[in-house]
C-alpha cells in the first residue's frame, strides 16, 4: 500500500500546483482498473512530442517498469517502484548520473509518475509478517493507470496527423513526377502549347514547399499541383483526340470512297468526281455534298467549305506541310485534316495559351477553332493580342452573336480589293511606261 496523503518532494525541490493535482487524481482513479504497461509505453512514445518528453526520458520510464514484475498495473495493486539510481541507471542502459536525475524530475514534471519520498529521501519499502508490502517510498505508477485513455488518445492523433502527412507527400511527389515528365513529352513531340508558362507555374508552386511544412501546407500544394498536372493532360489529351479522330474519319472516307463504287458508277460523272476528292469529316465542313453543306451527327447543318476558307485565309498556305506559297492553287493543304494540323502550328505560333484555345474548342468546335486562328494570321498586325481575340470572339460565340462566315467573307472582299489595286497599280505603271 501507499501513504494515503499528499506527499511533497524531499529536499529542496519544491511542490507545484500540477504535482499536487495529479496526485488527487490518482487517488480517485477507479478501482480495479487494468491496463497493459507496454501498450501503454507504446502510447506515450508515440505521443512523446505531445507530451513534451525526450527520447531519453522513454528510456528511463522503460526501465521504471521493468522494475514492476507483473506486465499488468492495476489499481490497488503495489504500483510503486523504488530501484536506487545505480540499479536504474543500469537498466537504463548506463545512462549517467545526472542525467538520470534529470530525466526522473521531466517524468514527475509531465504527471507520468508520481514521486513518493520517505522521510530521509530514500527509496525503500516496508513488509508485513507475510512479506507483503505495506508501504513503500519510490516511484508511483498509477497515474499510468489513471491517463492510458488519454495516452491513446494523444497517440492516435499523431498517428492520424502522421500519416495524413504522408499522404500529402505522395500527392505531391505523385504530382510533381507528372507534371515533369508531361511537360517534357510535350517538348519532345513538338507539341503546339505554352511549355515555358506551365513550367514557371510549376516552380511557383514547389517553391512553397518546405522541408517542414505541415500537412495542411503540404495538402493545399497538392492540390494545386493536381491542377496543374490535369490541365496539361487535358492540352496533350486535345491534341491526341483531334489528331486520332482526324485520322479515323479520313480512313472512314477512304473506305466509302471503295465500297460505294456501284453508287458513284450511277452518278453523273461531274458528282463522282467531286465526292472522290473531298475528304468526310461529321465535326468538319467539306465541299463533297450538294451545295457545299454537310450534316453534324447532332443534326446542325454547317457550309463553310475549304475553299472559302483558303481564299480568305491564303497566308496560312506559307505554314503547311509542303510550304505552298502565295498564288498557290490550296494543294498543300487538300482536306481538313491538314488544314488542322497546319493551323496547330500557327497556334504555336501566335502564342496562344492552351486555356485560351481549349475554351475555343469547347465552345464553338474545333473546326471553326481553327479557321479563326487562320483569320487571325491573315490579319497581321491588326490583332496585336491573338489570345485575347480569340477569347472575345468566344464570348460572342457563347452568346449566339459570331459565325466564321461574316469572318471568311470580310477577308475575302478584303483580299479582292487588295488584289484589284495592285492590278490598277500594275496597269498605271505599263501605260506610263508604253508612253
Amino acid at each position: 500500500m501507499t501513504h494515503g496523503l499528499a506527499t511533497t518532494p524531499f529536499g529542496r525541490r519544491t511542490m507545484s500546483l500540477r504535482l499536487l493535482m495529479t496526485q488527487a487524481k490518482a487517488r480517485n482513479v477507479a478501482p480495479d482498473k487494468t491496463v497493459h504497461k507496454w501498450k501503454v509505453v507504446q502510447a506515450i512514445t508515440e505521443a512523446k512530442d505531445r507530451l513534451g518528453l525526450p527520447d531519453r526520458a522513454i528510456a528511463v520510464l522503460n526501465a521504471l517498469l521493468s522494475f514492476h514484475q507483473e506486465t499488468t498495473l492495476t489499481t490497488g495493486d503495489a504500483l510503486v517502484v523504488f530501484p536506487s539510481n545505480t540499479k536504474l541507471a543500469a537498466r537504463a542502459h548506463g545512462v549517467a548520473p545526472a542525467t538520470l536525475r534529470r530525466h526522473l524530475a521531466i517524468l514527475v514534471e509531465a504527471g507520468i509518475v508520481i514521486r513518493r519520498d520517505s522521510p530521509n529521501g530514500k527509496r525503500y519499502a516496508r513488509r508485513g509478517e507475510g512479506g507483503e508490502i505495506r508501504e513503500a517510498f519510490g516511484f508511483d505508477l498509477t497515474p499510468l493507470v489513471m491517463r492510458a485513455e488519454e495516452f491513446e488518445a494523444l497517440a492516435a492523433e499523431v498517428v492520424a496527423e502522421q500519416k495524413a502527412l504522408r499522404l500529402a507527400r505522395e500527392r505531391v511527389t505523385l504530382a510533381r513526377r507528372d507534371i515533369t515528365k508531361l511537360i517534357t513529352l510535350g517538348l519532345e513531340e513538338g507539341i503546339p502549347g505554352d511549355w515555358a508558362g506551365l513550367h514557371l507555374a510549376y516552380l511557383d508552386l514547389i517553391g512553397r514547399l518546405k522541408r517542414s511544412s505541415a500537412a495542411d501546407v503540404l495538402t493545399n500544394v497538392a492540390t494545386d499541383l493536381e491542377l496543374l498536372a490535369r490541365e496539361v493532360t487535358n492540352h496533350l489529351e486535345l491534341f491526341i483526340n483531334s489528331s486520332i479522330q482526324s485520322a479515323n474519319e479520313s480512313q472512314v472516307e477512304r473506305h466509302k470512297q471503295n465500297s460505294n463504287t456501284d453508287l458513284h458508277e450511277s452518278e453523273p460523272a461531274s458528282r463522282k468526281t467531286r465526292g472522290e476528292s473531298a475528304e468526310h469529316h461529321p465535326d468538319i465542313p467539306g465541299s463533297a455534298c450538294d451545295d457545299d453543306v454537310e450534316t453534324r451527327r447532332d443534326g446542325s447543318q454547317v457550309g463553310t467549305p475549304l475553299g472559302m476558307v483558303l481564299q480568305a485565309c491564303p497566308d496560312i498556305l506559307d505554314y503547311a506541310a509542303s510550304g505552298a506559297g502565295e498564288g498557290s492553287t490550296g494543294s498543300a493543304i487538300p482536306n481538313w485534316t491538314a488544314f488542322l494540323k497546319t493551323t496547330a502550328l500557327v497556334r504555336a505560333m501566335l502564342g496562344i495559351s492552351p486555356d485560351a484555345w481549349r475554351d475555343a474548342v469547347e465552345t464553338m468546335g474545333v473546326v471553326d477553332a481553327s479557321i479563326v486562328i487562320a483569320a487571325i494570321l491573315q490579319k497581321g498586325d491588326e490583332v496585336r493580342f491573338p489570345g485575347g481575340y480569340l477569347r472575345a470572339l468566344t464570348e460572342k460565340k457563347r452568346a449566339d452573336a459570331f459565325s466564321t462566315g461574316p469572318l471568311l467573307m470580310a477577308l475575302i472582299n478584303a483580299n479582292l480589293k487588295a488584289g484589284t489595286s495592285k492590278r490598277a497599280s500594275r496597269n498605271t505603271k505599263r501605260d506610263d511606261h508604253e508612253d
